[in-house]
């Protein structure tokens, strides 16, 4: 693999890349870019969020003075805009950031949800967490460390979740004057081990948090570098509109009965879709039953519609009257998903006691939650070199692995590669609910 020298944004596309610029029609929709940031302690993550929201005017007056004021009383003569995001008292104590901190903001080409993730080992779970809704994952890397394990293990996260895009972003470029060589060195070193993980773009941008160079505005201090800043490239990254190769599917949340003078006979089945598109008078099947019936109405938002798409939540009218419960499962007659009691997954283990064979679990898949047992662990994942440790006893807070389990009722569960929604679901404790597990399915 060979990383462009050119003064570019360099990109390293593992596979063909879609163009970086996204269709205007975007822009004049305001579409939603949901992006992480990620990277080892003391990367400037939180810095970084910091100045993107105080560069690109997202952040209010009161919330400015408030920063200022802490900052003084410890004697900084400049605001520390990482408290923008490192809320909880233990952040702002240690200089860290332990939890998901979660941002709003929007510019007039685009609207954002970022979360800012922390870069500790021990909770790699957080960053689980933060980005598996994530369009884009934004890696920092301190220009004067390199990748290091952090790095590595948050790109694979990034690739586990199937996150499309990743923007590596090499920090703290003036405590190493600026240096192209030392950019390009980590870009390529990133570059091989992006390749490895199968992540399909990268785009590196040197930065500098603290001074903000190329964070909204270009660096003056790196003429070498011609390519976007982070906001641009946050601001025209096209956004994956429809990513689900699975078809359409409606888990059923609640079970309408109004029973009303006005709505004696109404039965309606609420729940967001959560891929695909439903049409009145389309065939359509309830899982697991196998029941076949046609949807006789669609109503949003108090008004009726004939065809409705992901994500929207909607309530489906069916012709029949069918045995159908909050947990069952709609899809289309012309694409029925099969069945299974053994599911195959790749598991994040979030809990602080460990997950071990032969553990009674509860597995909530979309709104259904069946028993089940944790037949095998049959691999740990090493994120250093990438091998599998085969054959663990047990998977511990923060650690990867795969997984078999058996459920006592059969469920629709689609590989996550062909549907984040569909194809992920929690392992829960069923003594005490305490969540075990985020899993994600695939052969």
């Amino acid at each position: 693999m060979t990383v462009p020298t050119a003064p570019t944004a360099p990109t390293v596309p593992i596979a063909p890349a879609a163009p970086t610029v996204a269709d205007p029609a975007d822009h004049a929709t305001g579409t939603l870019l949901r992006f992480a940031t990620a990277g080892s302690v003391d990367d400037g993550k939180s810095t970084l969020v910091g100045r993107l929201l105080h560069d690109s005017k997202s952040v209010l007056a009161d919330q400015l003075e408030a920063i200022e004021h802490v900052s003084r009383e410890r004697g900084q003569q400049a605001p520390d805009l990482a408290l923008l995001t490192d809320g909880l008292r233990a952040e702002r104590e240690q200089g860290i950031t332990i939890d998901v901190a979660y941002r709003y903001f929007a510019t007039p080409r685009r609207r954002f949800i970022l979360a800012d993730t922390p870069g500790h080992v021990q909770y790699t779970r957080n960053m689980v967490t933060g980005a598996s809704t994530a369009n884009l994952t934004v890696i920092l890397v301190d220009a004067r460390n390199g990748v290091v394990e952090q790095t590595r293990r948050h790109a694979a996260i990034s690739a586990l979740l199937r996150v499309s895009h990743v923007v590596l972003a090499v920090n703290k470029m003036d405590l190493v004057g600026y240096r192209e060589e030392v950019f390009a060195a980590i870009t390529e070193e990133f570059a091989a081990y992006a390749g490895a993980l199968g992540i399909p773009e990268v785009t590196a941008i040197p930065i500098s948090a603290l001074a903000g160079d190329n964070v909204v505005e270009l660096s003056a201090a790196m003429g070498w570098y011609s390519g976007p800043t982070v906001l641009e490239h946050l601001e025209t990254v096209p956004v994956d509109t429809d990513t689900e190769a699975c078809g359409a599917r409606f888990p059923v949340q609640y079970v309408i009965r109004p029973g009303t003078p006005g709505l004696p006979d109404y039965r309606g089945y609420a729940g967001q879709i959560a891929a695909g598109s439903f049409r009145v008078g389309e065939r359509v099947v309830v899982l697991p039953s196998g029941t076949t019936t046609t949807i006789a109405g669609i109503d949003l938002l108090g008004e009726p519609v004939d065809v409705a798409s992901a994500p929207r939540s909607v309530t489906l009218l069916l012709d029949d009257d069918v045995d159908l419960a909050r947990g069952d499962l709609v899809v289309p007659a012309d694409g029925v998903p099969p069945l299974t009691r053994d599911v195959r997954a790749t598991v994040c283990h979030v809990a602080d006691r460990p997950l071990t064979a032969g553990q009674r679990v509860l597995l909530k898949h979309t709104t259904r939650t069946v028993k089940g047992v944790v037949d095998d662990i049959t691999s740990r994942l090493d994120l250093d070199d990438l091998p599998r440790n085969h054959r663990p006893d047990r998977l511990v807070a923060n650690e990867i692995g795969r997984v078999r389990i058996r459920v006592a009722e059969p469920l629709a569960l689609d590989h996550y590669a062909d549907s984040r929604r569909t194809g992920s679901f929690l392992l829960i404790d069923p003594g005490d609910g305490t969540t075990l597990a985020a899993g994600m399915s695939g052969p």
